[in-house]
């Protein structure tokens, strides 16, 4: 579903600044990536456990040595699991949540695969799914919808 009723259409670079309101997280670096059909968060200690008779995810976002890294575990009782393609192109089973990104002062709410992403450059990848939510890419530029938080201060 696009973000805006009037279809407006946002650009944004090859990476930008997001905030996840719903991880209470601000200016994460996140790759966006056209050639990924969804989107990916740095996880680690990833487990289900059983409370009561639900399954709990529970999970640590970033690594510690990140600068916005809090030792803060989070659980969502709304997952689910997929098979996702890697960046080596090997298919691998994955939990899912939906988490909320803040762009361009509007939540879209995304579905995150989670991985381990200690090797890459960024914590972040959002994919296809997510671009499509109203936005065109400019791959010469970067940091786009960060300008227009700084403009709204």
């Amino acid at each position: 579903m696009p973000m805006n009723k009037n279809r407006e259409k946002f650009l944004i670079g090859r990476n930008e600044l997001i905030d996840l309101p719903d991880l209470k997280l601000k200016n994460l670096s996140a790759k966006v990536d056209t050639g990924a059909y969804t989107s990916a968060i740095h996880c680690h200690k990833i487990k289900l456990v059983k409370v009561g008779s639900k399954e709990v995810l529970k999970f640590n976002v970033l690594d510690p040595t990140h600068p916005s890294y809090e030792k803060r575990t989070f659980s969502f009782t709304k997952f689910k699991t997929g098979r996702i393609k890697n960046s080596s192109g090997s298919s691998e089973k994955r939990y899912m949540v939906e988490i909320g990104i803040m762009i361009y002062g509007n939540i879209i709410k995304t579905e995150f695969s989670l991985t381990d992403r200690s090797t890459m450059k960024f914590p972040i990848l959002l994919g296809r799914k997510f671009i499509q939510n109203g936005f065109i890419v400019d791959v010469n530029k970067t940091n786009l919808s960060d300008k227009f938080k700084k403009t709204e201060k």
